[in-house]
């Protein structure tokens, strides 16, 4: 193992691990492509339950990544949820830890 391995391992404990759950990730990636959406387009995008979906966006919430909005149409709730600059941020720099860890593994590096 070189030091450039460890360098390498180091990247990956750093994985920004609120981000990395397969549903939350999911989320965030809608997010990031389509700016905003609402809580009827993630469901079938995300493949959760309603329960699941809920819990995952609050706590992105109270991370800071994402922004809810909630309103009525038509006498019904209609949720949009957002990813915030801090969150826009958070997941550009995700996207590029996951490239470089990838990057290592394919050169052998890891």
């Amino acid at each position: 193992m070189s030091a450039d391995d460890g360098d390498d391992l180091r990247h990956i404990s750093g994985i920004d691990k609120l981000i990395h759950e397969p549903a939350r990730l999911a989320i965030m990636a809608q997010l990031y492509i389509v700016q905003s959406a609402d809580f009827l387009f993630l469901l079938p995008q995300t493949r959760l339950t309603t329960g699941n979906l809920s819990r995952h966006i609050s706590k992105l919430e109270e991370a800071g990544y994402v922004r809810v909005e909630k309103e009525f149409v038509n006498r019904k709730p209609h949720t949009i949820v957002q990813l915030t600059e801090a969150g826009r941020a958070v997941f550009r720099e995700y996207i590029e830890t996951m490239k470089h860890i990838m990057n290592g593994l394919s050169e052998g590096k890891s």
